[in-house]
């Protein structure tokens, strides 16, 4: 173990990482994808101008404190006594990895708390980078220095996989990573190289989409762990699995009309995915959420949840005239809700990155 204090109290270290929105998601997940990899399972994510930055400062000798904008609790642990089942246990996990110990971990999201944009994934690859980037000026020689995006991406997919015990998908770290609009594809049985990245615009493509499309939060916490526990066992029950291979299907086609920077095209595979899944995974749309899309179907737009939905946020796509009404729909739905608004977000072209 070595302590950072020191350092830290020179100069300490900020990295930031941008949060998501998705169509395909849960096929980031082994049980569903290995399978049935001769299918091309897929998802679609675009990083969005929502960012987590995460802070190391420098603390006592020996301890590791981990706070969060947002939440109530404060964590504080013996470097030899980490409490990985922790509510943030997972960050803890993290700082284990590298051995370090005299900091404090400062979190700060410009998402709501969750919020379904895939908060704690994209936290944890900035905390990743902020390890690393110590673990640079350090010098230590180090096996397990964690440098480039790749690496980065495997150990935060691989951390959150293990310590939440399995099932866990890997789509929120990706784009957290790289940022930008990608299809995904999951090939876990390929041992190089478990996925594939397609970006499907450029920057002046993503400055355009981010005129054709909205985000807003239900004002509705969400859960993830039992939606996508239920979600997998019907899958692999076989109850669910010709849904989710269509789905699949809508979600292949949809990539390609965003990658021609066809809107309508895009919303159009966009409700088909979405009908698809109110029959796959009910549980994801509650009755704020089930307005927020039929708001946005109705004016001809594409509405989806983010993540696994059952709360959380909303986004949506069409054509620039649509997405004006659908704006105005919104806001006059989510104005009496506690919490509940339409957020400033854009596509974030850029992934994770330390900030001076």
């Amino acid at each position: 173990m070595g302590s950072v204090r020191e350092l830290l109290t020179r100069s300490p270290v900020t990295v930031s990482a941008p949060c998501r929105v998705d169509a395909g998601g849960t096929w980031d997940i082994k049980a569903l994808a290995l399978p049935l990899e001769r299918q091309t399972p897929a998802t679609v994510n675009m990083a969005l101008t929502l960012r987590t930055a995460v802070t190391l400062h420098p603390y006592k000798e020996g301890r590791i404190k981990i706070f969060s904008r947002g939440f109530s609790h404060t964590e504080e642990a013996f470097a030899d006594r980490l409490p990985f089942n922790s509510p943030f246990g997972l960050f803890f996990a993290a700082v284990s990895y590298f051995g370090y110990h005299g900091l404090e971990v400062e979190i700060d999201s410009q998402s709501p708390v969750k919020s379904a944009l895939g908060g704690s994934s994209t936290a944890l690859v900035a905390l990743l980078g902020a390890l690393g980037e110590v673990g640079g000026e350090v010098g230590r020689l180090r096996d397990n220095q964690v440098r480039s995006r790749k690496e980065i991406l495997h150990l935060a997919y691989h951390l959150e996989d293990g310590i939440s015990g399995g099932n866990c998908g890997i789509q929120d770290q990706a784009a957290a990573v790289y940022g930008g609009v990608h299809l995904w594809k999951w090939h876990f049985g390929q041992p190089a190289e478990p996925l594939t990245g397609i970006p499907l615009l450029d920057q002046k493509g993503q400055e355009v989409l981010s005129n054709h499309m909205l985000v807003a939060y239900s004002g509705k916490s969400h859960v993830a762990a039992y939606t996508n526990r239920k979600w997998v066992n019907d899958f692999l029950s076989g109850k669910t699995r010709s849904g989710w291979i269509k789905a699949n299907g809508a979600v292949h086609s949809f990539a390609q009309a965003i990658q021609a920077g066809d809107w309508d095209r895009a919303a159009f595979f966009m409700r088909e995915e979405m009908a698809l899944r109110r029959e796959i995974t009910p549980e994801a749309l509650d009755h704020v959420t089930e307005k927020m899309v039929t708001a946005a179907e109705s004016v001809g737009c594409g509405g989806r949840f983010a993540g696994a939905g059952a709360g959380g946020s909303v986004w949506a796509l069409g054509k620039k005239v649509n997405m004006d009404e659908l704006r105005r729909k919104w806001r006059k739905l989510l104005t009496p809700i506690k919490d509940a608004q339409i957020l400033d977000a854009g596509v974030d072209a850029q992934g994770i990155r330390r900030e001076f």
